[in-house]
């Protein structure tokens, strides 16, 4: 399918959320295979943390895009909480819609569904249902972490420990103390390459305005590569707001197919299910 404005928001996501717990920078290729190499004995299950995200909870952004102020709209929400094939995860999902005179140009309709550990913050199940320009496609992931065991069917996809997926990531660096961890590096698998995000923190207290209304935000630059000598030239701040939901309120991305801006427009939480 050709690259579209759907398919660039998912790398756009990955900016939004290729920073979490550091993990080693190295790569190493990722390789798509029917049963992941070599079996050992997966390392001690790490104890799950709270999060400043539940169940319920849905997050609604205006997007903007080169001369477009309202180019397409995405809803980020949590479903649920799953037991997948033996893990517990987070069920994420984000569901993007073009709208206006974009539309006109890409009629595009996607969702993009992400089962994360809820302990580990890993990648477990990737699913993008992709309806774009009257073509539709749909792909399901199961990353494994190189020696871990593979516990999903179908063909698996070798990655680096800790690799999030860019939904995943969206979510889970909410726990990242932005006031303590002056820079975060993790590596972020998009369902076809594999990429190193370098953040670190630019301002701890700026004042946003967006449609959801004003707040306190830390300011975030990222920087995204897909080897460590090569620079993907993708550039992004983000900002996060100050608040115990750690909420992301806005992002800025200069891109080569045009500037790009992310605006909470609408936070609606659900009753909160906890842990």
């Amino acid at each position: 399918m050709a690259v579209s404005i759907a398919t660039l928001i998912l790398t756009i996501a990955l900016g939004f959320a290729a920073i979490a717990i550091p993990h080693a920078p190295a790569f190493a290729q990722v390789r798509r295979l029917h049963e992941a190499p070599g079996v050992r004995l997966a390392p001690a299950t790490p104890v799950e943390a709270a999060m400043p995200f539940h169940v319920g909870e849905k997050l609604d952004y205006r997007i903007a895009w080169s001369g477009f102020n309202d180019a397409a709209n995405l809803e980020l929400s949590v479903p649920e909480r799953r037991d997948l094939f033996g893990w517990h995860t987070w069920h994420f999902r984000a569901a993007f819609h073009t709208v206006h005179s974009v539309r006109d140009l890409f009629e595009i309709d996607d969702q993009f569904d992400s089962y994360t550990d809820a302990a580990a913050l890993e990648c477990r199940q990737l699913e993008m249902y992709m309806d774009e320009l009257g073509k539709t496609e749909t792909k399901i992931l199961h990353p494994v972490p190189k020696g871990e065991i593979r516990r999903g069917p179908g063909p698996s996809v070798v990655v680096l420990p800790g690799t999030r997926d860019p939904l995943g990531m969206l979510f889970t660096l909410r726990a990242a103390d932005w006031q303590r961890t002056p820079e975060l590096r993790v590596p972020v698998y998009d369902g076809q390459n594999l990429y190193q995000a370098v953040a670190h923190l630019e301002a701890a207290s700026d004042q946003v305005q967006v449609d959801a209304g004003s707040f306190i935000a830390s300011r975030i630059s990222i920087e995204v590569s897909q080897t460590d000598s090569e620079s993907t030239g993708l550039h992004f701040t983000i900002w996060y707001a100050n608040d115990a939901s750690h909420t992301p309120i806005s992002m800025l991305a200069d891109l080569p197919f045009g500037s790009l801006r992310v605006e909470l427009t609408s936070d609606s939480t659900g009753p909160s299910a906890g842990k």
